[in-house]
């Protein structure tokens, strides 16, 4: 669970940064409490000199002992309630000019600080580190306490700051599960903030919309062709029952009218069937776009043509070559776009009475493709690119009513545009506005994939 992660990780640096400082002010403070008990045995030490030097009996301290020593170091008066050592028998014979040790008397640790007297030998003053090492033992279970307090206090804070955090993200989630378990691409999203988590929404929005429209567009692409399907196949199979009742009984030319129906409504079917395909899965998605002449692909597209049908196409390009002598180049696949073309001119011919040529333009990153035939009605400009289209004068022509479907979706999907418009004199001219290339840009995309690689 994303919550439990992400509290676990800010408590577990909380509780390493609270324990480290912890640790830094527990040894902080032993450091002063030595300092101050140093400076407190010092002074002592210091007082004692003074009042013995003045022949006075220093008073008594709690947590401190005193023991004076002889010139030849032997302790005044015996038994001696602290040891001599050898550094402290040193001091009273003035060889050394103090010494400093810690002895345990009675299993307590004592600081014992050894100072020469004026008159000859010397005291040593002890002070007891019983009392220090309570507080150090007091100071190190309250600061325990202290840090297991302030995680757990930065624990219950994380979760419950997180959970506030990730609300958003838990409506998000709960509602791309109920999107999951019921495929309703309907169902809402939760409101959008405008920080990370609300981009995240956001392009969950927009993807659950393309969702929307591919789903309808589906839909609506399986009721058409569903629609369209029947008519072939309405014909196909009432001329299979007519052969198969009239077995024998048909004269010549009825039969041979039967075949040529069927021949004609399987091709019709076929047609359909590939533009159908072609249209629900664009082929071309694999190919990356490259810098094209529009003008030689036109070419190429009507020296197909030509072959393929015998009629006359001719490509006018216009003078369209800029200061620095090079021709405009368009950036697009190169099979998608002979293929947008190759539908334009199958269209243009169509609809063209068969003596009258068919043109293409090119002027630019424009191509038109015009033709003579009925035209386009005032109103429906846009509407000849819509799938399974009939114009109301094209109503008897064949065809599948896919093929400017699948220029527009071809053409698109490469950032350009369509239009469709009646021509001046009769016609039709349909075509479509590419982006050009710019090197530049080219050059920025090598980049980037060298970088990458």
């Amino acid at each position: 669970m994303l919550r439990t992660k992400i509290t676990l990780v800010v408590v577990a640096a909380a509780a390493l940064a609270i324990a480290l400082s912890a640790l830094l002010s527990y040894r902080g403070v032993s450091a002063l409490v030595a300092d101050e008990l140093e400076r407190g045995l010092r002074d002592r030490a210091d007082t004692v000199v003074a009042l013995l030097d003045a022949r006075r009996t220093p008073p008594p301290r709690p947590g401190t002992t005193e023991q004076v020593l002889r010139a030849d170091g032997v302790p005044e008066p015996a038994p001696a309630p602290l040891p001599v050592s050898a550094a402290a028998r040193d001091v009273a014979r003035h060889l050394s000019p103090g010494s400093r040790e810690d002895v345990f008397v009675g299993g307590t640790e004592y600081g014992v600080l050894t100072r020469p007297l004026p008159g000859g030998g010397a005291v040593m003053v002890a002070q007891s580190y019983e009392g220090a090492a309570r507080v150090d033992e007091a100071f190190l279970w309250r600061i325990t306490w202290t840090t297991a307090a302030a995680i757990a206090g930065a624990a219950l804070l994380c979760r419950l700051a997180l959970g506030h955090i990730l609300r958003p993200v838990s409506r998000l989630a709960r509602a791309t599960r109920r999107i999951t378990t019921t495929q309703d691409l309907s169902t809402p999203l939760p409101p959008a903030a405008g920080d990370e988590i609300g981009q995240l929404t956001h392009s969950f929005d927009a993807m659950l919309r393309a969702l929307r429209r591919s789903r309808a567009q589906q839909q609506r692409l399986v009721q058409d062709a569903g629609h369209e399907l029947r008519t072939p196949l309405t014909s196909v199979r009432g001329s299979a029952e007519l052969l198969q009742r009239a077995r024998g009984r048909l004269t010549p030319e009825d039969e041979e009218q039967i075949l040529t129906t069927l021949v004609t409504e399987t091709v019709a079917l076929d047609d359909l069937v590939r533009e159908l395909v072609e249209l629900a899965t664009d082929r071309f998605t694999g190919e990356e776009p490259e810098a094209l002449d529009l003008a030689a692909v036109a070419e190429d597209a009507a020296h197909r043509c030509r072959r393929r049908t015998g009629r006359t196409v001719t490509v006018a390009v216009a003078a369209d070559v800029p200061a620095g002598g090079r021709p405009v180049r368009v950036r697009a696949r190169s099979r998608a776009l002979q293929r947008c073309l190759d539908n334009l001119l199958s269209n243009a011919v169509k609809f063209s009475p068969p003596d009258t040529p068919v043109t293409v333009h090119v002027e630019g990153a424009r191509l038109s493709v015009r033709d003579h035939g009925p035209g386009i009605p005032a109103g429906e400009e846009r509407a000849v690119f819509d799938r399974f289209h009939r114009g109301s004068g094209t109503q008897g022509t064949p065809g599948s009513g896919l093929g400017l479907a699948i220029v527009h979706d071809l053409v698109t999907a490469d950032g350009g545009t369509v239009f469709a418009r009646a021509a001046e004199g009769g016609g039709a001219e349909v075509g479509f506005h590419l982006p050009p290339h710019t090197p530049d840009r080219a050059r920025g995309r090598q980049a980037g994939a060298s970088d990458a690689a």
